[in-house]
């Protein structure tokens, strides 16, 4: 392999890197807007821990396909709300 098929590989890691953590920042984003909801509904911090599981169990699926399909609708970050 050459230099510049090594970077042009490189790069090509380093946007599918992006675009995972990317994911993970928006999934993350969503749990947090979940605790806190989960948090004043019962009058307590619930912990990350629980609302992850909470979110997973009751939104994780759906909030998926909407990203998903946001995407394919060229939608580059699209911002999918989940109701709690």
């Amino acid at each position: 392999m050459t230099d510049s098929e090594l970077k042009a590989e490189g790069g090509a890691e380093a946007l599918q890197n992006l675009s995972l953590y990317k994911e993970f920042e928006a999934e993350r984003e969503e749990i947090l807007k979940h605790k806190w909801f989960e948090s004043e509904k019962a009058g307590y911090d619930i912990g990350f821990e629980r609302a992850l599981t909470d979110w997973i169990i009751k939104h994780r699926a759906e909030w998926r396909k909407h990203r998903q399909a946001q995407r394919a609708q060229g939608a580059p970050d699209a911002k999918c709300q989940t109701q709690s």
